[in-house]
This record gives structure tokens, C-alpha cells and sequence, in this order.
């Protein structure tokens, strides 16, 4: 079962390699949160903050590729964990068809945030996660 969740909260530390981001049980009162690197916290920040740059970066390539083959970013699930490592897959629509790519969450989360794209997290990761 996928469980909605919100971005809540990215915390940026530019003196250490990594970083965290909080998603945040939409109708609950769980938290997820997820060790990032500096570059894709950046990422997520600068799209969240609708900051327009002169050249494309990465996610805002990836999603103007999407766009130009008339396909939809529909849906981010956190679908595991593995090893203390999240996996995640981007849900794109295509002329009626879901096409399924694997994703660190990260890279999903800074893809889909600049459009308000949903987020899910698997129950069954939420859970371990509480443990």
C-alpha cells in the first residue's frame, strides 16, 4: 500500500557531505527522513524556490525530455530500502501507458517538486523505517 507523503523539510549543511531531507506522512503523523547529497539537496531547494536559471541542470533536463515526448510525470513512490539505501521509481504516463524507471528519491524528488508532482512511500518502508 502507498502512503502520501509532503516534502517537509530540507536541512542543508554545506560543511558536511550529506545532507537530509523530511517527507512527511500526509494524513499521519510519520516522518521518512533521507540522507541526500549536497548537489541534490540544492537540486530540491532551488526548484522548490521556482529559481529560474539561463541553462537547464539535470532535473530540469530530464523533466523537458518527458514533456517533449508528450509523457507525464504522474507519481514518485519510495517503493524500498535495502542496506540503509531508499529506492525509488518515477510513474510516467505516456499516450495511456505507465512506464515504470528506477530512481534514487532524490533525484525523483528534485524531478517532481518543481511541478507538485505526488509523493508515495510504501507502507512497508515507512514501517521498517519506524522500527
Amino acid at each position: 500500500m502507498e502512503v502520501r507523503v509532503d516534502l517537509a523539510q530540507i536541512i542543508i549543511s554545506e560543511t558536511r557531505d550529506t545532507q537530509i531531507i523530511v517527507l512527511r506522512e500526509r494524513d499521519g503523523n510519520r516522518n521518512l527522513p533521507i540522507v541526500i547529497g549536497l548537489t541534490e539537496a540544492l537540486a530540491i531547494d532551488r526548484r522548490v524556490k521556482g529559481v529560474q536559471l539561463q541553462r537547464p541542470l539535470t532535473h530540469d533536463l530530464l523533466g523537458n525530455v518527458i514533456e517533449s515526448l508528450a509523457a507525464e510525470l504522474e507519481k514518485i513512490v519510495i517503493n524500498d530500502l535495502q542496506d540503509h539505501t531508499f529506492y525509488a521509481k518515477l510513474v510516467i504516463r505516456q499516450q495511456g501507458e505507465l512506464i515504470e524507471v528506477d530512481s534514487r528519491p532524490s533525484d525523483a524528488i528534485a524531478l517532481g517538486v518543481a511541478t507538485e508532482v505526488p509523493i508515495y512511500v510504501e507502507d512497508h518502508v515507512l514501517r521498517e523505517v519506524m522500527q
